[in-house]
């Protein structure tokens, strides 16, 4: 078996995001399947994965493979959390977004994350 160097891994994330961005999802997908198997532990591919769901619009998914999967494996993760409480308000679930939110502002160790968290609690 040969392995990806991380400038490769970058790559093919950034493709990824582009093919999510045109509603090539299945493209996204078919990047992040094989991403996966190099990097199963990437944070970055997470959050990467949690986007494709919101943006096909199965925010029910994002929810289940953040609280599933993804922050079994990043229980600290900021944007992980953001991304979780996006998907929430876009169920209909304030109340529980705002919780998700909140930590997030309150850990404040990724101001990325901690604005974007702000800016949805508007």
């Amino acid at each position: 078996m040969f392995d990806i160097t991380s400038g490769e891994a970058r790559l093919l994330l950034d493709i990824a995001f582009m093919a999510t961005g045109r509603n090539r999802f299945k493209s996204a997908e078919t990047i992040l399947s094989a991403l996966d198997e190099f990097r199963p532990d990437s944070e970055q591919l997470a959050v990467a994965r949690m986007i494709l769901s919101i943006s096909k619009g199965d925010f029910q998914a994002a929810v289940d493979f953040a609280d599933g999967m993804a922050l079994v494996k990043h229980p600290t993760s900021a944007m992980i959390k953001v991304f979780k409480g996006m998907a929430l308000l876009r169920l209909e679930r304030p109340s529980v977004a705002k919780n998700v939110l909140e930590e997030v502002v309150a850990q404040a160790d990724d101001p990325v994350a901690a604005q974007l968290a702000k800016d949805m609690m508007i």
